[in-house]
């Protein structure tokens, strides 16, 4: 398991140097900050003095490693709008984007399971088909047009939830959490909701395949055989053998969307790191593009690796052939 272990870690490496310098070269043709970050009518002069102070009259390569030497001291640079460290910057909406996050995965993970494995379990009942319809729906249904349907009924004209915003927060470590507050909750369900749609759908069809495998398997004929009841059957048997794509599943769209939550941030004034990024590519602002993109590479490169490390924990043959 260790040496496993050391070849994720080696793997991970050379994955996260060879995305770094895509994001960096990706980003640099993006566009000049310059032409966002000085008035139009500023002379050649001035324009030239402001290039030279960023370092932006230097060969690309050696603005790279000029990067990649700060980034080792825990330096993402300083934002050119916010005039703050990139950290500091992407930290202190970190909160708001990782509870919303947490959320929309919990509703998908609470809602889709238990719906999937009925489908899987009864699936010539009229219930199974609806709750495959569903599914469809959260797959087809566009984000943007789902976000935008939810804050014309419920907050438009029915008035029941805010239309945006995330409302008051309370500190649980010191991190603002909305959650944690009566009028919170209420800012917090239609986003969830909105970016839980696609990963329901996706939970559902990926537990009715489980469990119709399962079902029709050979362990599952014995435990009837012995007597147990089919919640026994279902819940010790079905579930724990189906867990291996479902903790797959959730560790990856957990990632996407943590990491890629924009949408449902810009329709519901989210004031995420989805949002930031999208403030920052409309300006230019290169280092929070580039450090946002780094660790969203970092976020997928350390949940992969921790999916890995709970296969050996939940599949025992796993661990034998590792091992071995």
């Amino acid at each position: 398991m260790f040496g496993f272990f050391i070849q994720r870690i080696v793997q991970a490496a050379i994955v996260v140097v060879a995305m770094s310098i895509l994001v960096f070269v990706g980003v640099y043709a993006i566009g000049n900050p310059i032409d966002v970050m000085i008035d139009p009518a500023a002379t050649q002069e001035i324009r030239d003095n402001l290039i030279r102070q960023y370092g932006f009259d230097r060969p690309l390569y050696e603005q790279y490693f000029v990067f990649v030497g700060n980034v080792l001291q825990g330096d993402f640079g300083q934002s050119f709008i916010y005039r703050v460290p990139v950290l500091d910057l992407i930290f202190s909406r970190l909160p708001a984007t990782f509870e919303l996050a947490l959320g929309a995965m919990l509703l998908a993970s609470v809602v889709g399971i238990p719906l999937g494995i009925w489908a899987g379990y009864r699936p010539h009942a009229f219930s199974s088909k609806a709750i495959m319809t569903l599914s469809i729906l959260g797959f087809s249904l566009p984000t943007f047009w789902v976000g935008l349907l939810l804050v014309m009924t419920f907050a438009v004209q029915l008035h029941w939830l805010p239309s945006g915003g995330r409302g008051p927060t309370s500190d649980l470590l010191g991190v603002p959490l909305s959650f944690l507050t009566p009028t919170g909750w209420s800012y917090l369900i239609l986003p969830a909701f909105n970016l839980a749609l696609f990963n329901m759908g996706l939970l559902i069809r990926l537990a009715r395949a489980g469990t119709l495998e399962a079902m029709s398997s050979d362990y599952v004929r014995f435990a009837r055989a012995q007597g147990l009841k089919e919640s026994k059957v279902v819940g010790l048997h079905v579930l724990k053998n189906i867990s291996i794509p479902i903790v797959t599943v959730f560790g990856l769209e957990f990632g996407s969307t943590l990491a890629f939550a924009v949408v449902t941030e810009t329709i519901f004034n989210w004031p995420g790191v989805g949002k930031l990024i999208i403030d920052s590519i409309m300006v230019l602002d290169r280092p929070v593009m580039v450090a946002y993109l780094i660790l969203v590479v970092l976020l997928f490169v350390i949940i992969n690796l921790v999916v890995d490390l709970l296969y050996g924990v939940l599949d025992p043959r796993i661990r034998a052939r590792r091992s071995a």
